[in-house]
């Protein structure tokens, strides 16, 4: 794909060069022509279209598309089900609940069945805090947790992004080509220190995919991430269906579907552990 977008940006910029030559080739046979009848001072010179500046316009005026339906919060609370298949064959799907203070903490609430609480997580930038209410355990570990679970070199902020439905491991300053995609929709290509990302924009602007590819040459890792049914009831767009399927030596697929959700409310984020809690 990347070979691809290459040579057609190399095809544009040629045909570009081709017609700046012709252009010139123009001009200095009507200055070199003799001619006693014809007056040559108002010979319109059609300028030389410059396909490099276009398409950085084009790139400007996406990412400003994107900016503008980036989602800034204090708050956010939700109720949501999630589908969770691991490269092990594990298989699980149940409700939880979602509360975030931006740049502060991330609390989810794991439902089981009959609605019993199974779980409860606390994430800080620099923690994570499990509490197994099930087995009477709580885990207590660094943020690095986060990257062994998700099989991302994710942190407190990707994870929140990741949440919010904001775009991940996209770098804005290295934007190196783009693609034109089908309903006025807009595919940008750029190379971070970690990945490459292939994101897709429908005309608005609004995030529609995401893939991956390690940068690294010695790692197969990929990432693959779907938005879809966007609700417009806030104040910018909200992606209620999320997919991210992430793959190395395994797989692991999740599916969120967001039920209801709510921005810039009063919340709390209650965390006790209990004295009769074993630590793990």
């Amino acid at each position: 794909m990347f070979r691809f977008l290459a040579g057609l940006a190399l095809i544009g910029l040629l045909a570009g060069g081709t017609a700046g030559c012709r252009s010139t080739k123009k001009i200095r046979k009507v200055i070199t022509t003799p001619s006693v009848h014809k007056d040559t001072t108002h010979i319109a010179v059609e300028p030389v279209r410059d396909a490099h500046a276009d398409s950085l316009l084009v790139i400007h005026q996406t990412l400003e598309k994107l900016g503008h339906n980036h989602i800034d919060f204090n708050t956010f609370n939700a109720k949501l089900r999630v589908h969770y298949e691991g490269g092990d064959g594990k298989d699980y799907e149940f409700n939880a609940f979602l509360r975030i203070r931006k740049d502060s903490m991330i609390w989810v609430s794991v439902n089981a069945a009959l609605g019993i609480e199974a779980f409860r997580l606390l994430i800080t930038p620099d923690s994570v805090r499990i509490l197994d209410k099930l087995k009477k355990v709580v885990r207590l570990r660094s943020v690095n947790y986060l990257q062994e679970e998700v099989h991302l070199p994710v942190d407190f902020r990707t994870l929140q992004d990741l949440l919010i439905g904001n775009p991940i491991f996209l770098d804005t300053a290295r934007i190196a080509l783009y693609k034109n995609e089908d309903k006025g929709g807009i595919s940008l290509f750029s190379t971070g220190s970690i990945f490459r990302n292939f994101l897709t924009l429908s005309a608005d602007g609004t995030p529609q995919h995401s893939k991956l590819d390690d940068t690294d040459p010695l790692r197969s890792r990929t990432g693959d991430m779907t938005y879809g049914e966007y609700d417009n009831s806030s104040a910018v767009p909200f992606s209620t269906y999320r997919k991210v399927s992430v793959a190395e030596k395994s797989k692991v697929d999740i599916e969120i579907n967001y039920k209801q959700f709510k921005f810039n409310e009063p919340l709390s984020f209650p965390f006790t552990i209990p004295k009769n809690y074993k630590r793990r």
